[in-house]
């Protein structure tokens, strides 16, 4: 028995491999054909296969408040995502747009705020958040780059159609399995990897380290670059030593750097070493205990006296959590008409703002039909999906908006696209979004593909790996096939 011979149920989502009428959508028929010649113990030992690859590299994160043990293998479903290369165009020119506006509003706002003045973004949305950084007002980041790793989350209305659902600026994740997961399609299915000319995701470290480099302070030949982790129990410490030892630079903690005479070195058995670009995959709050959080021994005393002497670069720089903000998000297609002078290419989802008085109201009163989320949440967490909640929930969230209004958003939900995915024996639909990996150097550059992300779970709209998610393979086609 096949897999095509299993009843799949299409529903009225929009699906990424079947058209309104039941047939495969085109860039898709040679996937199934091959898929049609595999019994489901030939797939099923291919499953296997790379669950124990999988296993065997430590491809894992971490779930943090569960009692069956934190660390998990990150689940991976075979049949990979596939988008043409029309629809990849638009979405690139569409990412390159919006972190384009991004770092041109960043840097606005930390020195002329021109953008608060015309009000086009409300000054108050900016000096409320969380993440805004009073202390670097006026302060030139190295090459005027804030935003040097980004990762956008995308999704597909009921009509096919792409919208960006949140950006993640200040230490996005998933790059890792990204490239992991393209590995296990090449052990997996060789000869069909190959006939459908998929776009490469594997220069992504390449690009990242010249990224990087590309901001080292001026007059440094030879410039050192680290990736500073919080340590082991982070959910994304795989991520953090895969990316260092795919560039070829060393991971360190907080305790492995040093300050001395506002330049930053690494402790070394042969002694100190100077250090010129950090890959920091922590927050601003824990960065150093004597400019933000005194608790914190994650950080290091003194790097942000290296970072304003120009001594250190930073990426992603400090105070880019701004940006980040969920309530700023409702702003960024305004922001792109006011520095680009252009039409968003890729629009947001509608977004209610707590903190105003109508639309306040409006989400009070309707919150049971709309998707509630905290301004500075990330992993699935702060959020609430009013249709799939109890009265109890609501009612709970309801008391949160009211009692802090500027921490909360809402949204109409949105009805996912859906990817076949094999779950329990069988092929059904599962919701997926799509978070691609734009990065910052001398010029844009988006990673063709990125992290197709699963909600495993029968009916989830959350496809976060902390609340039940997985991924696919995202194929890139070099042509429309």
């Amino acid at each position: 028995m096949s897999l095509f011979t299993t009843r799949y149920e299409r529903a009225s989502f929009f699906d990424e491999m079947f058209g309104a009428s039941g047939e495969f959508r085109p860039h898709y028929r040679r996937l199934a054909e091959r898929l049609d010649t595999l019994s489901e113990g030939e797939f099923n030992q291919r499953r296997a296969a790379v669950d124990l690859a999988f296993l065997r590299r430590g491809v894992t994160f971490t779930v943090y408040d569960n009692t069956e043990g934190t660390e998990r293998i990150f689940p991976f479903d075979l049949l990979p995502r596939i988008i043409p290369a029309r629809e990849w165009t638009r979405i690139e020119a569409g990412l390159i747009q919006r972190l384009t506006a991004l770092n041109l509003f960043l840097h606005d706002i930390y020195h002329e705020q021109k953008i608060l003045k015309d009000k086009v973004v409300p000054a108050a949305q900016v000096f409320s958040a969380k993440h805004f950084r009073r202390e670097f007002m006026n302060f030139s980041v190295p090459r005027d780059v804030y935003v040097h790793i980004c990762g956008s989350d995308l999704i597909r209305d009921h009509d096919g159609n792409y919208m960006v659902l949140e950006d993640n600026l200040r230490c996005p994740s998933g790059a890792s399995y990204m490239i992991e997961n393209r590995a296990a399609m090449r052990r997996a299915f060789p000869n069909l990897f190959e006939s459908y000319r998929v776009r490469p995701v594997e220069g992504y470290a390449e690009t990242l380290l010249k990224s990087l480099l590309h901001i080292a302070p001026a007059g440094c030949d030879h410039p050192n670059v680290v990736v500073l982790t919080p340590g082991v129990c982070n959910s994304a410490y795989f991520e953090h030593t895969f990316l260092a030892r795919q560039m070829g630079v060393p991971i360190v903690e907080g305790r492995d750097l040093v300050v001395r005479n506002s330049c930053v070195y690494m402790r070394t058995i042969g002694g100190l070493v100077p250090v010129h670009v950090i890959y920091r995959r922590i927050d601003d709050d824990f960065l150093d205990p004597t400019v933000f959080r005194p608790d914190s021994v994650l950080g290091v005393p003194g790097l942000v006296g290296a970072y304003r002497s120009g001594n250190v670069s930073l990426a992603n720089s400090i105070g880019t959590g701004v940006a980040d903000d969920k309530v700023i998000y409702a702003y960024v297609p305004k922001m792109i008409r006011y520095y680009l002078d252009e039409d968003p290419i890729l629009p947001n989802v509608k977004t209610y703002l707590a903190s105003e008085p109508a639309d306040r109201k409006f989400i009070l009163e309707n919150i049971g039909k709309l998707v509630v989320k905290s301004a500075n949440e990330a992993g699935g967490y702060g959020m609430l999906i009013g249709p799939a909640s109890t009265e109890a929930e609501i009612a709970d969230f309801r008391a949160k908006v009211a009692a802090q209004p500027r921490n909360f958003i809402a949204q109409d939900p949105i009805q996912l696209s859906r990817a076949p995915t094999w779950c329990d024996g069988s092929l059904e639909g599962r919701h997926i979004d799509l978070r691609p990996y734009i990065l910052h150097g001398e010029k844009i550059t988006v990673t063709p593909g990125g992290l197709t992300r699963v909600a495993l779970r029968r009916g989830s709209l959350v496809v976060n790996s902390s609340q039940g998610g997985g991924s696919k393979d995202t194929w890139v086609l070099q042509g429309d096939d």
